[in-house]
C-alpha cells in the first residue's frame, strides 16, 4: 500500500501566503534578467574569456557576427547583472517580516547568503568560472545592515558606492601605467595574447573535466579576490542598495505613474546607449588599446550599463502596467536560481570537452541561435514545472536549508495557469 505523503500545515500556510503575496512585476523582471544574462554569458561559455572584453582577440567580427556582438554589448552586457543585483536588494527588504513567527530576519538572511555562497563556490570551481552567486552572497551579507535606511539615503549611499568602483579603476590604473612600464607591458600582452595562449585555453576547455580545472580555478579565484576587492564588491553592493531604494519608492512594483516610467525609459535607454556607443567608438578608434579602454571606454560603458539597465526596468514596468500576460517569463523568474544554474549545465555540456566539445567552434551568430533555443526550453519547462510544483528544485532545497524545515514541493492541485 502506497504511503501518503503528509505536509506540515504551518508549512502549507507559509507557502500559500508566499504564493498570494508575490509581486508579478518582480517575477517578470527577474525572468527577464535571467534570460538576458544568458545572451551575455554565452560568450564566456563558447569562446576564450578575453573575447568578451576585446572582441578582436578571437572570432569573426563581420556581418551578422558583428551585429550580434554589437547588440549584445550595447543592450545586454552588464545590464541584466545590474537588474539581478538590484532584485537581490529587493528580496532583502522584503525579508523583514520573514522572522515574525520564527528566527529573526538577520539569522534567516545569513543562512540564505551562506547557502548561496556554498552553491556559488561549487558552481564556480566545479562547473563554470563565471558564477555570480558568490559575489551576490558576499555583498548581500553586508547590504543587510542598510535595510532600515530611508529610500533617499539608500539611493545616495548606493550611488556613492557604485561610483567607487569607477574611481578605483582609474586610481589603480593610471599611476601604475606611469610608474611600472614592465607591468604595463605584461598587462598589454594579456590583453592581446599570442595565438598560442588562445589555443591553449581552447585545448583545455575541449578536454575533459580534469583538464578544465586549471583555467577554471584560476579564473574563478581571480574574480573572487582581486576583481572582487577592486571592482565587483563596490559595483554589486551599490546596485543592491539602489534596488532597495527603488523598491521602497514603488518603482520595481509598477506602482509609479506611466509618465514616470516613460521618462525613466527614455533617459535610461537614450543616455545609456549614447555612452555605450561613445565607448565602443573610442575602442575601435584606438584599435582596442588597453590603457584607453580601461581609462575611457570602460568608464563610459560602466555608467552606460546602469542607465540601460534602468531603461529595461522601465520597459518591463510599462508592460506590467498594460496588463500583458507574461506568465512564461514570470515562471522563469520564479525559478531564477534553478534556471541560472541550468543554463551553466546546458552550455558547458554543449561547449566543453566532457560534452560536445564545441568550445571555440561556434561563431557569435551561432551562439545566439543556441541562446534562442535555451530561452524557448526554459520558458516552456518553467511554465510546465510550476503547474505541478510550488517551487523550483534548487529554490526548494535552499528554502529547506534556510528555514530548517521541508517546504511544500508539489501543488495540492495542478495550477491552471501561472502568473
Amino acid at each position: 500500500m502506497r504511503k501518503v505523503e503528509t505536509q506540515n500545515p504551518a508549512v502549507l500556510r507559509n507557502t500559500a501566503v508566499q504564493e498570494s503575496t508575490r509581486i508579478q512585476s518582480l517575477d517578470i523582471l527577474r525572468g527577464v534578467g535571467v534570460l538576458g544574462m544568458l545572451a551575455v554569458h554565452i560568450q564566456l561559455f563558447a569562446f576564450p574569456s578575453l573575447a568578451r572584453w576585446n572582441p578582436t582577440a578571437y572570432g569573426d567580427l563581420r556581418g551578422l557576427n558583428a551585429s550580434v556582438w554589437l547588440a549584445t554589448s550595447v543592450l545586454a552586457d552588464g545590464k541584466f547583472l545590474a537588474i539581478f543585483a538590484m532584485l537581490l536588494g529587493v528580496s532583502i527588504v522584503m525579508a523583514q517580516s520573514a522572522g515574525r513567527d520564527g528566527p529573526p530576519p538577520w539569522r534567516l538572511h545569513l543562512r540564505r547568503m551562506a547557502a548561496l555562497l556554498v552553491l556559488g563556490l561549487l558552481h564556480a570551481y566545479l562547473l563554470w568560472y563565471g558564477d555570480m552567486l558568490v559575489l551576490l552572497a558576499l555583498c548581500g551579507a553586508v547590504v543587510f545592515l542598510a535595510r532600515p535606511l530611508s529610500a533617499k539615503r539608500l539611493l545616495l549611499l548606493g550611488g556613492l558606492i557604485f561610483a567607487t568602483a569607477s574611481a578605483l579603476s582609474f586610481a589603480l590604473t593610471w599611476p601604475a601605467s606611469q610608474s611600472d612600464p614592465a607591468g604595463l607591458a605584461a598587462w598589454r600582452e594579456q590583453w592581446t595574447p599570442r595565438p598560442s595562449i588562445i589555443f591553449l585555453e581552447i585545448v583545455q576547455y575541449r578536454g575533459g573535466w580534469i583538464e578544465q580545472m586549471a583555467p577554471r580555478m584560476r579564473a574563478a579565484w581571480e574574480t573572487h579576490t582581486w576583481d572582487f576587492v577592486t571592482h565587483l564588491f563596490w559595483q554589486i553592493t551599490g546596485l543592491m542598495l539602489i534596488g532597495m531604494a527603488f523598491f521602497k519608492l514603488g518603482i520595481l512594483s509598477a506602482a509609479r505613474s506611466r509618465a514616470f516610467y516613460q521618462v525613466l525609459g527614455a533617459l535610461g535607454f537614450g543616455t545609456g546607449i549614447l555612452l555605450e556607443s561613445l565607448g565602443l567608438w573610442r575602442s575601435f578608434a584606438t584599435k582596442w588599446d588597453l590603457l584607453d579602454f580601461v581609462l575611457v571606454s570602460q568608464q563610459l560603458r560602466y555608467w552606460g550599463n546602469l542607465l540601460v539597465a534602468l531603461g529595461w526596468v522601465a520597459l518591463v514596468m510599462l508592460v506590467c502596467q498594460r496588463g500583458w500576460q507574461l506568465r512564461p517569463i514570470a515562471a522563469v523568474g520564479r525559478m531564477a536560481l534553478t534556471n541560472y544554474l541550468l543554463q551553466s549545465l546546458i552550455c558547458t555540456t554543449i561547449f566543453y570537452g566532457h560534452g560536445l566539445g564545441l568550445f571555440g567552434h561556434v561563431d557569435r551568430a551561432g551562439q545566439f541561435a543556441i541562446v534562442l533555443g535555451i530561452w524557448a526550453f526554459q520558458l516552456l519547462a518553467s511554465s510546465a514545472w510550476l503547474r505541478y510544483f510550488a517551487l523550483g528544485p534548487i529554490e526548494w532545497v535552499t528554502r529547506w536549508i534556510v528555514f530548517g524545515r521541508r517546504p511544500g514541493f508539489r501543488r495540492l492541485t495542478p495550477a491552471v495557469a501561472e502568473v
